[in-house]
C-alpha cells in the first residue's frame, strides 16, 4: 500500500493509525529513509540537494527492499540523518508483514514503486496546515532554523509539490482529507484492509 500526500499532509499519522489498528500485521517503510547517500559531498552542497525531487530518492534500494519483504525475507532499512544530510550508519531491522506501507511525498508518483501497490492513498490537506506542520516539525526534528524552513518551502518544497506530488493525487484509489485527523476514512481502510487480509 502506498501513502502519499504533501509535505505535513498527515501520512505518518495515517500511517500510525492503521499500524495501531493491525498490529504485527503490518510494517510501514518511510520513504524518507531512501534518500540517496550523497555523504562523498561537502556539507554545503549537500544541503542545496533539492529532496523533493524523484532523483533525491534511491528508488532502486527502496524497490528491491521491497521485493525483498514480499518473499518474506527482512531488509535492514536506512536510515537518515536530516541534520547533517547523510545516510547514517545504522540501520533499522524490518521484519516482513502481510501488509507492507510505503509512506512519503513522492510514493505514487514513481512509476515502478507504484506498480508494485494494491492500494494506493493519497492524503489531502490545505497547504497552509501543510507549512505551518512542516515549520514546527523541521525546528522541533532536523534541527532548522525558522528562515530557512521558510525559504526552502518558497524555493522549493512548494514548486515541487506542485510538479510531483499534485499530480499524483490522480493514481490514489482513496483521497483522504486532512489526514490522520479523518477517523471516517482511517477506519474504512482499516475494515478494507482487515477484508483482505481475512
Amino acid at each position: 500500500m502506498g501513502i502519499a500526500g504533501g509535505t505535513g499532509s498527515g501520512k505518518t499519522l495515517v500511517a500510525h493509525h492503521i499500524g495501531q489498528a493491525l498490529g504485527q500485521r503490518i510494517v510501514v517503510i518511510g520513504q524518507d529513509s531512501y534518500y540517496l547517500d550523497r555523504s562523498d559531498l561537502p556539507f554545503e552542497e549537500r544541503a542545496r540537494i533539492n529532496y523533493d525531487h524523484p532523483d533525491a530518492f534511491d528508488h532502486r534500494l527502496l524497490i528491491s527492499h521491497l521485493e525483498r519483504m514480499s518473499r518474506g525475507k527482512p531488509i535492514e532499512m536506512p536510515v537518515y540523518d536530516y541534520a547533517a544530510h547523510v545516510r547514517s550508519k545504522h540501520t533499522i531491522h524490518a521484519a516482513p508483514a502481510p501488509v507492507i506501507v510505503v509512506e512519503g511525498i513522492l510514493a505514487l508518483a514513481i512509476p515502478d514503486l507504484r506498480a508494485m501497490m494494491n492500494v494506493k492513498l493519497f492524503v489531502d490537506t490545505d497547504a497552509d496546515v501543510r507549512f505551518i506542520r512542516r515549520l514546527s516539525r523541521d525546528i522541533r526534528e532536523r534541527g532548522r532554523t525558522p528562515e530557512s524552513v521558510i525559504s526552502q518551502y518558497l524555493d522549493v518544497v512548494r514548486l515541487m509539490h506542485l510538479e510531483f506530488v499534485e499530480p499524483s493525487k490522480r493514481y490514489a484509489d482513496i483521497i483522504v482529507p486532512e489526514g490522520g485527523y479523518n477517523s471516517i476514512a482511517i477506519d474504512f481502510i482499516v475494515t478494507k484492509l482487515r477484508t483482505l487480509l481475512d
